[in-house]
């Protein structure tokens, strides 16, 4: 057997998945607790950093592991080391809370500069999008060093992950959202800048002007992109449509609830909170995870329909939480749609791993039948 048959083993790269997974897991036991329910850790800080733990913690370290792959240098793994250490930091008591910040700090800078060298080559407008969105990611972390509620800190946050996922998307469907895409994409990052600018010396209009950018990127990318067609498929295909237009509808949702101002209200705030974070980015997450994550770790992750089922217990969470929960007001609504929320992600991680671990058994059973035939010709 020579060195191109034998088969690839997971990549190193799978280390930095141990941070961003516990990051996870830390943000969900937040999250439980945050909602007076029982948790398996009772993390006396925990729903303090419940938040940037899933925002930057996991969400963060993902995708700058994914960019940091796709620069094939060194220096840019310092982003996902540091963004998965400041997310550990966050949740280990000994550790003062000043510390964990800075390091998540240090993490986003050093995103910021992966997209540098991305950006030097290949002018590109969704890298621009990125290196923006990275940037709000920064400003949002080092805001969070001031002692105040979260309140002013999510809107930036929402930028960072807004256009970093709505820049990728762009990226993977470029030949069907036309040779003009990256241009709009970019034209309403710019407009998101602004309206998050303003929104530092007045909060209301920043937070409509915010509502009214992530409403006009919705319309947008739901009007080019081939998920509209694609739902009609089968398979991963229209797993992956689906996830894609429901990530829209949240994100459509959380724009229309910015419009009524800063979201200083609990009710308010937690609708936009978990439209953008949990609606958008995690249905972002599940529609991709088949076909990113194999690439950027070297492992294989075949679709099964299994994958539905985290995916519409997700939604069903949400539309409880948001609807029955923050716009009705009804307490169990809010805590039922956050337990199931919970579950929703625990399961889909369960899901992964489970066709992790299968599909390379299979893969390797298929080798070694074509292997065994080859012998016997």
């Amino acid at each position: 057997m020579n060195a191109r048959t034998q088969r690839r083993g997971p990549s190193w790269r799978l280390i930095w998945m141990l941070p961003a997974g516990l990051a996870l897991l830390a943000g969900l036991d937040a999250g439980l607790l945050l909602l007076g329910l029982p948790a398996p850790v009772d993390g006396s800080r925990l729903p303090e950093v419940h938040g940037m733990l899933l925002a930057l913690g996991f969400v963060g370290t993902l995708i700058s592991l994914e960019r940091a792959t796709a620069l094939r240098r060194w220096y840019g793994y310092a982003a996902p080391m540091l963004l998965g250490l400041g997310g550990i930091a966050l949740v280990v008591p000994a550790i003062p809370l000043v510390g964990a910040k800075s390091v998540l700090i240090a993490g986003a800078a050093a995103f910021v500069v992966v997209y540098l060298p991305l950006w030097r080559r290949q002018y590109d407008a969704a890298l621009l999008t990125q290196l923006l969105g990275a940037g709000l990611g920064l400003v949002g972390s080092i805001l969070w060093l001031v002692p105040d509620s979260m309140a002013h800190v999510l809107p930036w946050i929402i930028g960072f992950i807004v256009l970093t996922i709505a820049a990728e998307r762009v990226e993977l469907a470029r030949i069907t959202m036309g040779p003009r895409a990256g241009f709009w994409l970019l034209m309403h990052a710019w407009a998101m800048v602004t309206a998050l600018v303003i929104g530092v010396a007045l909060p209301d209009v920043g937070a409509v002007l915010l509502g009214i950018v992530l409403i006009s990127l919705t319309g947008w990318l739901v009007t080019h992109d081939v998920a509209r067609r694609t739902v009609r498929a089968t398979g991963v295909t229209r797993y992956m449509a689906a996830c894609i237009l429901a990530g829209y509808f949240w994100l459509a949702l959380a724009g229309a609830v910015l419009l009524l101002g800063r979201p200083d209200a609990q009710p308010q705030y937690d609708a936009v909170v978990h439209a953008v974070f949990l609606g958008y980015t995690f249905s972002m997450i599940m529609a991709h995870a088949t076909t990113i994550l194999p690439a950027v770790l070297g492992i294989s992750l075949p679709y099964r329909p299994a994958f539905w089922v985290p995916a519409a217990l997700l939604h069903v969470a949400l539309i409880v939480r948001i609807f029955a929960g923050d716009a009705w007001g009804i307490p169990m609504g809010w805590q039922m749609g956050g337990a199931l929320g919970v579950l929703a992600l625990v399961l889909f991680v369960l899901t992964a791993l489970f066709s992790a671990v299968f599909g390379s058994q299979e893969s390797r059973s298929r080798k070694s039948r074509s292997r065994t035939r080859e012998t016997h010709r």
